[in-house]
């Protein structure tokens, strides 16, 4: 825990605590400011406050800005395809498969577990300087904040829907053209562990494009706006048009009638969603220069358009 300490300027005068203090403490993010006004850990003048108070100038803020210790995750020599690193960024590809945070039945072994490994400085970081996920059997690119200050620029940029992202996904059907899909996400009503398009749930904007087309598939390519949990393959299912192999959107593979038996044993044997974090690109949190980067998709997914190719 580091404990901060501040007068807040008169300039700030009349601007919520929470924005206030976002000037005062440019370290952190605005939302983890947020979180901990609620929990109490910021004291103006003694007392806790709202996040939405009105500040008149002058206070005298304490900060109890709480990190992950080291003890909440340990490092692991768990191999890490590193496509960039400098001392404040860390682009990692991450295969499918493997898990990026721990969690209820994935206490370790996960992108987090070595990450630690690899810069035990992360530790001092929120959830080791992961400032994104992706699905534990999606493929592709993750960025990770190796210090503070970093963390913060990259969170805004996701805040500000400036970071690029794109993804390969193969789906079932014909799609005759791209488009946009604007559709807000919220939990299921009924099934707590999926996600569907419900009015009233958080924005969420994906765009997609066709690639390639197949009889019975289409490779398409997809730019995030936003980042809501499942999006893609929400999205995606929302339009009929869900993702190979996706247990949960998707339904049991059943490869389509009149396929050969090669092709009919590939869908069938594609263990997981055939989506692909193909393209990330951000402005650096250091330099101010925008950086992108490329990942080829992994060799299952590339067998299974081989054998789609091939009839």
């Amino acid at each position: 825990m580091r404990i901060l300490t501040a007068e807040i300027p008169m300039a700030l005068a009349g601007q919520r605590l929470d924005r206030a203090l976002s000037a005062v403490f440019p370290d952190f993010t605005r939302s983890r400011l947020q979180d901990w006004i609620k929990g109490g850990a910021a004291m103006v003048d003694g007392m806790v406050l709202p996040p939405k108070h009105r500040i008149l100038g002058g206070e005298r803020v304490v900060l109890r800005a709480e990190v992950e210790s080291k003890a909440a995750v340990q490092g692991e020599a768990i191999p890490l395809a590193i496509v960039y690193e400098d001392a404040s960024l860390l682009v990692v590809d991450k295969p499918p498969g493997l898990v990026v945070h721990p969690a209820a039945g994935h206490r370790d072994g996960t992108l987090q577990n070595a990450l630690l490994h690899h810069a035990p400085q992360l530790a001092g970081l929120p959830r080791g300087g992961l400032v994104h996920r992706i699905d534990k059997d999606t493929s592709g690119l993750l960025m990770v904040a190796k210090t503070l200050e970093a963390h913060k620029g990259l969170v805004e940029q996701l805040q500000a829907r400036t970071v690029h992202r794109e993804y390969l996904a193969l789906v079932q059907g014909a799609m005759t053209a791209g488009g946009t899909v604007d559709a807000p996400i919220a939990r299921h009503p009924v099934d707590r562990k999926r996600f569907a398009v419900r009015e009233g749930g958080r924005p969420a904007v994906t765009h997609f494009r066709v690639v390639e087309r197949f009889p019975h598939h289409t490779l398409v390519r997809l730019k995030l706006e936003t980042g809501r949990t499942h999006q893609i393959r929400v999205h995606m299912a929302h339009l009929r048009h869900p993702l190979v192999g996706d247990p949960v959107y998707g339904g049991r593979p059943r490869p389509p009638a009149g396929v050969s038996p090669a092709l009919g044993a590939a869908l069938r044997g594609f263990g997981r969603q055939a989506l692909h974090a193909a393209a990330l690109g951000v402005v650096h949190p250091e330099t101010g220069d925008y950086c992108q980067w490329q990942s080829p998709v992994p060799e299952d997914f590339a067998a299974l358009l081989a054998a789609l190719r091939a009839g």
